[in-house]
């Protein structure tokens, strides 16, 4: 067999220099970024909704991040092959970034060994069987908190009042052993979005922006997750058009109901604000592998999520749909792809 891997291109007639023709599908010009290095930006951007949580609401909340992390990159490390470290791919940080932020949506009073679980079953069921980084149809921590949703409904509903500043407060049943029964705190308060579900109560913006509400321990302050989004945004980490798309539908659609009545549906502000939109908005939908990669499908994929999340909120029997909605919506981004894929220069539209 010849080898023609080394012969020289076709040359220039006046300057005799060698020309190599190169064929490729656009982008044509590409960012030398690394996956370890979009890793530890998006957790730097999560690092001050992940500090207020812990400052909101004491240890406990600590020691809820690092079992989640110890989950998901345990598990990455025994399904790749318990490999050592200079060669396990969990140095690449994809799994403790999806440890950490499966943690952000966790309730801060959750026994340490169900996020350690749900680390676990986030890496192996959201991205190992699919064939690992960059195959997932869904999004990993999501997938994960999906999964303790289904298995620990009471414990995943189950919301601790704040303790500002109180460090060595421990919510809950954190360090309760594996499969026994956990306790209840007997200091829980309701969110924002349960408030005015079932009590017609709406929270002040300022709450929601500071994070002075009950909620999942990186959820409650609007104010740090916006800041996050927009570092990434500002170094090309996320598609800004995503959450745009999200606070956008969910604004339009809720306060539209709104004005349609007032006493039953909250306004678009308090429904872009309050729960976990900010934080699926910012870090979950805007993941690469399971977001649409053309803009018109971002634009989509965002108002879909939208959509549903205020017709979950408003029509369905939860009063949270943020995780359901990504999900979705997930589901449906290889067809959002195809139908938004440009068509290609010179060629012609397919008869119908």
């Amino acid at each position: 067999m010849n080898d023609r891997s080394h012969e020289p291109g076709p040359r220039d007639a006046t300057s005799g220099a060698a020309h190599h023709l190169v064929i490729a599908a656009s982008p044509f010009v590409r960012r030398d970024v690394e996956t370890p290095v979009v890793m530890r930006h998006v957790a730097w951007a999560a690092l001050p909704a992940t500090a207020a949580g812990v400052w909101l609401f004491g240890l406990g909340a600590l020691v809820l991040v690092a079992a989640s992390v110890l989950g998901a990159a345990g598990a990455e490390w025994l399904v790749t092959g318990c490999r050592p470290w200079r060669e396990t791919p969990v140095r690449d940080g994809s799994a403790i970034v999806t440890g950490l932020l499966l943690a952000l949506t966790l309730p801060p009073g959750l026994p340490a060994w169900m996020a350690c679980l749900g680390g676990a079953v986030a890496i192996v069921v959201g991205k190992s069987i699919f064939g690992g980084l960059g195959m997932n149809v869904f999004n990993p921590s999501l997938t994960g908190r999906a999964f303790l949703q289904a298995s620990f409904p009471v414990a995943m509903t189950t919301w601790s009042a704040q303790a500002p500043g109180a460090l060595l407060h421990l919510h809950g049943d954190t360090f309760a052993p594996p499969l026994a029964s956990p306790h209840v705190d007997a200091i829980s308060a309701a969110t924002p979005l349960a408030q005015m579900k079932f009590e017609h109560h709406l929270s002040a913006v300022r709450d929601l922006l500071t994070g002075s509400v009950a909620g999942s321990l990186g959820e409650t302050s609007a104010l740090l997750l916006l800041a996050g989004g927009i570092y990434l945004a500002w170094r090309r980490f996320l598609d800004w058009r995503i959450p745009l798309a999200i606070f956008g539908s969910v604004f339009a659609v809720a306060q539209g109901l709104h004005v349609m009545d007032p006493s039953r549906f909250p306004p678009g502000l308090h429904q872009v604000l309050s729960g976990g939109l900010v934080l699926g908005a910012v870090f979950m939908a805007t993941d690469p592998v399971t977001s649409p990669v053309t803009p018109r499908g971002a634009w989509i994929f965002g108002a879909g999520i939208g959509l549903l999340v205020v017709a979950i909120r408003q029509f369905g029997g939860l009063p949270e749909g943020v995780m359901f909605a990504i999900l979705i919506m997930n589901a449906a981004t290889p067809l959002i792809d195809r139908w938004t894929q440009p068509r290609v220069y010179g060629t012609g539209r397919k008869a119908s």
